[in-house]
């Protein structure tokens, strides 16, 4: 029976650390910068100056070098003579010639051959060397050409391969597996190996009286998952609130077959953790951060995989080669099917070679990544590193992209999803890389000119339904391109709601009209009315089956499950007369939304002009080959959904829930892995729930969920997060704080204009706020609950009617449910209004609000509560305080305020001492430079342009008219805080702030930036407050006739 080999010393990349957690106390004291002398950078032993070369081949392969143990048993025996055993160091003498050394080395040196049978004790050696030799000692190594023999024998029998390093280092190998060598562990910390010190193996001698180093005991093979130091347990976010919801909402993507799978998966690399939708479609996997992502987060190819390995309580790690991910699935049925499909990948050939790779650099944001074009794809690595481990960021497919060059060293790549701006670092550079994607993008096209033409449009270069890239089939009358799977199902629609041609071979339907109809529109309009906003559970994806696209394409056309109709879709004649105005102009979207809704192309009354005979007259070209395309087209009739009545029945599940950034994450655990994701801007409506403590409902595209916080303080923290991400920007925290009911809703009418536009509508305590989705194009609408003579709700129809003595206001909301919350909360709203005690003009809020700055009647709008709060304060204790406004308070207490005049300015602790008011004068600065809006930002230039204005009396006009143009709360907010400005600067005599000094401090508060022109603007809005804010608008004009006159 053989004995066992003695182990294999560790790697080099543990040297240093094993060399210094296994000496002696003492020499533990001895750091790492103290051994550089002889181990420079970790790498190499130093040696002296002139010393012959230390390197030599071993047998014929000299990619491998290595300083043997005789050099180093010299060193010991002759250089430092106490480990040799002597009491006193004897004279130094002449080095030994080479041949004295080859023949006193196998008595001199202990177990260092040992009849040549066992391995050299390296460590051993090497840990007494490290120990013994002294900072700048400098000993000269001698040449190893002698020992080369014996090198290579010990090679030989290594039963690990030794990878090439430095010419100065002994490459060892390990005791662990390969696996474990060559991972770089997610928990990224490494293991200390436990093990007793040398001082419990004492050196023995040898016969002749040499000292024999006698090795420690080696530390058994650890096991997978096991070290002397407990790893870290990773473990997701707590959550933070409870979720109710029907079952079913999050509905997860079927397997077709044992290679494909998705789900969502909690995701740690190191220990940054994450939750993502996880695919395998049985060649790459992929991690989204939504499933309605068109770019992943994480990319790969099932043949990087290096390793699979299944663990406890869901989890499961990802190998591949260095790096490793480890995921935790939220039941062990997920992890179990993904550990499977992983396993089941296994032996899938390597892509092949990429046809070009190479560094670029991406703009918006700008940053520096690795890109290679494989086959139809151009795959974006974070660095070499990550091309070399085949781990990309994401991919670009190249057959829907175009390719263009927009300078001398920059090209755009244009996808129906997203435009890349590249630039790489020469023009030779440039010129490889626009032919060699401009080839491989030609390479996916048909050469069918119909086809090529349509492909125009980013948007038709994906199918319609599905995405699936090169869609070759049409339906014609919706101005819808297709793939040829989904185009199966539009067939069993029936001619009379889908016409299915091909881009190929039907040629002689494509004429030149219909050819520009899907150029210009296509699937981005067909989408924008058939299917504006789908439920990412019910997305159809380009690897659905068959069933599912049958579902999906029955639900959203057959059924109009997520059709967006027209506003007058509640009365088909009104349709119908719309439609024959329409059809005489351009507007191809009206026409098709109308259509869509249900109005008739040919009039049941033979006395009435049809449509298409109106478009010809009108010589629009494109309406007619539309109009004719939909002549008896039948679309399913407008019925206005209720959730409630669909959701009777349904099980109700449980779930905890945890918000992050637009995302809100449940779990069915408190720490357990993340089941479902909802994307919050899926989110119809918000509502506070009557008569429940801490609760709020929310309704999204496919359900309804109803939230429960512990207290009224994380109740509203919640609340303003989700508010701040489906809110349009310039909507105050005050407004989300104090909203009860929201709602996306449809303007109908407003004022007898109908405009059709999206907006958010916001129920108050005190009035409702209509704020558009498209604010450039659309002012806010503020109407005050006293100011509502007459509202009512169309439950059939969905529409809310609310009249003032100004305007009339109808408002269609997206579904009935939210509707019908809405109408109850509303009128909830002005029972409480009418019920409570009026207050005098001369009491109470009008008296204190008179005290803090001058208010007329002729004034419209709010002011933030917030800003009246530190008003009142600095009012009342700052007006003597020295360089108020101009000297900060302390940072940490003034972010503290500012976070809670956000969420409750009543309650905000405000202090009356000398600091205290510096601390809220602080926070009302920082408190105004987050209201974006305040002073728009588009209409800057034009307040610029008027302080530019030389004329005193024509520059105050010109500031008269920008304020008229804002907002009634913007306007009201500004001539509150110029109004408390002008007080201040009253007492400039103790408080030394005049007017001057505060537009400096100001300034930047206001228009986040600084130039002289809008430092006289407001010094002179300080100066001018009452000529500005207070004078009314009639004496303003007779001024201007006087002074004409």
């Amino acid at each position: 029976m053989t004995s066992p080999p003695h182990p294999v010393p560790k790697p080099r990349a543990c040297y240093m650390k094993d060399i210094l957690s296994s000496t002696s106390p003492l020499d533990k004291d001895m750091n790492v910068e103290t051994l550089q002398p002889f181990v420079s950078n970790g790498i190499h032993l130093s040696r002296g100056e002139g010393a012959p070369p230390l390197l030599t081949c071993v047998g014929s392969d000299c990619g491998t070098i290595f300083p043997t143990s005789i050099g180093v048993s010299d060193i010991i025996t002759t250089s430092i003579p106490l480990l040799a055993g002597n009491d006193t160091p004897p004279t130094p003498l002449p080095p030994p010639s080479l041949e004295n050394m080859v023949n006193t080395d196998k008595y001199q040196t202990p177990s260092v051959l040992n009849n040549g049978d066992a391995h050299t004790d390296v460590t051993g050696l090497s840990q007494l060397v490290m120990s013994a030799l002294e900072q700048g000692a400098g000993v000269p190594l001698p040449p190893l050409e002698q020992a080369a023999e014996l090198t290579e024998d010990v090679c030989k029998r290594s039963p690990h391969t030794i990878k090439e390093q430095s010419p100065y280092v002994t490459v060892l190998s390990c005791w662990a597996s390969q696996d474990e060598a060559d991972t770089d562990s997610s928990n990224e910390e490494e293991d200390t190996v436990v093990g007793p010190t040398p001082s419990s193996h004492p050196n023995t001698k040898d016969p002749s009286g040499c000292l024999v180093p006698t090795r420690p005991a080696p530390a058994p093979p650890r096991s997978s998952g096991h070290s002397g130091k407990p790893l870290k347990q990773k473990t997701p976010r707590a959550a933070t609130i409870r979720v109710s919801r029907k079952k079913g909402g999050g509905a997860m993507l079927t397997s077709p077959n044992a290679v494909v799978r998705a789900s969502w998966l909690d995701v740690w690399k190191g220990f940054r953790h994450n939750v993502l939708w996880a695919t395998l479609d049985g060649q790459l996997m992929s991690l989204w951060k939504k499933r309605t992502d068109h770019f992943s987060e994480v990319l790969f190819h099932v043949s990087s995989i290096t390793n699979v390995k299944k663990q406890d309580k869901g989890r499961f790690s990802v190998h591949i080669k260095k790096k490793n991910y480890d995921f935790m699935a939220h039941n062990e049925e997920v992890q179990r099917g993904w550990v499977t499909s992983l396993l089941a990948t296994r032996g899938q050939p390597s892509p092949a070679p990429p046809e070009l790779h190479g560094p670029i650099t991406i703009k918006d944001p700008r940053s520096r990544v690795y890109a290679a074009v494989w086959g139809h794809d151009l795959w974006i690595y974070p660095n070499k590193e990550g091309f070399q481990l085949g781990i990309a960021s994401f991919s670009v497919p190249l057959n829907v992209a175009l390719v263009k060059c927009t300078g001398k060293h920059s090209f755009s790549l244009i996808t129906p999803y997203k435009s890349f701006n590249l630039s790489v670092d020469s023009s030779k550079e440039l010129a490889v890389w626009l032919d060699g994607l401009s080839l491989s993008i030609r390479s996916a096209l048909s050469n069918s000119n119909v086809l090529l033409r349509l492909w125009e449009n980013p948007d038709n270069k994906v199918c319609g339904d599905c995405g699936s890239a090169n869609p070759e089939w049409a339906s014609v009358n919706l101005l819808l391109v297709i793939c040829q799977a989904c185009a199966g199902q539009h067939r069993a629609l029936g001619s009379n709601l889908s016409k299915v041609r091909s881009l190929k071979m039907d040629n002689k339907v494509w004429n030149e009209p219909l050819i520009q109809l899907f150029v210009a529109h296509g699937n981005r309009l067909a989408n924008k009315v058939w299917a504006p906003a789908v439920p990412a559970a019910e997305q159809l994806s380009a690897w659905s089956s068959d069933e599912e696209r049958s579902k999906f394409i029955q639900a959203k056309y057959r059924l109009g499950c997520y059709r967006r109709v027209h506003t007058l879709a509640f009365s088909f004649s009104l349709m119908d007369q719309r439609l024959r105005q329409v059809v005489c102009g351009d507007n191809v979207e009206e026409t098709m939304s109308l259509i869509c809704s249900g109005a008739k192309v040919c009039p049941s009354d033979p006395q009435v002009p049809s449509s298409i005979l109106l478009a010809e007259r009108a010589g629009q070209s494109l309406q007619t080959e539309l109009l004719r395309l939909n002549e008896y087209t039948d679309v399913p009739p407008y019925l206005p959904q209720n959730r409630d009545s669909a959701s009777l029945g349904e099980e109700e599940e449980e779930l905890h829930g945890k918000l992050e950034e637009d995302r809100f994450l449940f779990s069915l655990e408190n720490e357990s892995a993340a089941c479902d994701v909802l994307d919050l801007r899926e989110v119809l409506s918000v509502f506070l729930k009557e008569g429940q403590a801490n609760q709020f409902e929310m309704v999204t595209l496919n359900n309804q969920l109803v939230c429960a916080a512990d207290n009224k303080e994380a109740l509203l923290s919640h609340l303003v997060h989700i508010l701040k991400v489906i809110l349009p920007g310039g909507v105050s925290n005050e407004k989300m704080v104090g909203a009860s009911a929201v709602s996306k809703v449809c303007v109908v009418d407003v004022g007898g204009s109908s405009s059709h536009s999206d907006a958010w509508l916001l129920l108050m305590e005190d009035g409702v706020s209509l704020q558009p989705v498209h604010k450039p194009t659309q002012q806010t609408l503020m109407m005050d609950l006293d100011m509502i003579s007459h509202h009512e709700m169309d439950p059939t129809e969905s529409i809310i009617t609310m009249v003032t003595a100004e305007r009339r206001v109808s408002l269609r909301f997206e579904e009935q449910h939210s509707c019908e919350c809405w109408f109850s909360q509303l009128q909830t709203a002005l029972t409480n209004r009418r019920k409570a005690p009026r207050s005098t003009p001369t009491a109470n809020q009008g008296a204190a609000r008179r005290s803090l700055y001058p208010v007329k009647d002729f004034l419209r709008g709010s002011v933030p509560p917030a800003i009246e709060r530190c008003i009142s304060h600095i009012t009342s204790f700052g007006l003597n305080v020295d360089g108020v406004y101009r000297r900060c308070g302390l940072a940490t207490k003034v972010t503290k305020l500012v976070q809670s005049l956000m969420t409750s300015p009543s309650s905000t602790p405000l202090e009356s001492d000398e600091q205290g008011v510096l601390d809220a004068a602080s926070a009302l600065k920082q408190y105004v430079r987050q209201q974006e809006g305040l002073i728009p930002e588009p209409e800057r230039p034009q307040w610029i342009h008027a302080a530019m204005i030389a004329d005193e009396h024509s520059r105050l006009s010109s500031y008269r008219r920008l304020l008229r143009k804002l907002p009634d709360d913007n306007r009201a907010t500004l001539n509150a805080l110029f109004g408390h400005f002008y007080m201040v600067q009253v007492f400039s005599k103790v408080n030394r702030m005049s007017a001057q000094n505060l537009a400096v401090v100001l300034v930047p508060t206001l228009f986040q930036t600084l130039n002289q022109d809008l430092l006289s603007l407001t010094r002179e809005f300080i100066i001018h407050h009452t000529l500005l804010f207070l004078t009314p608008e009639r004496e303003e004009e007779e001024e201007e006739q006087i002074t004409v006159f």
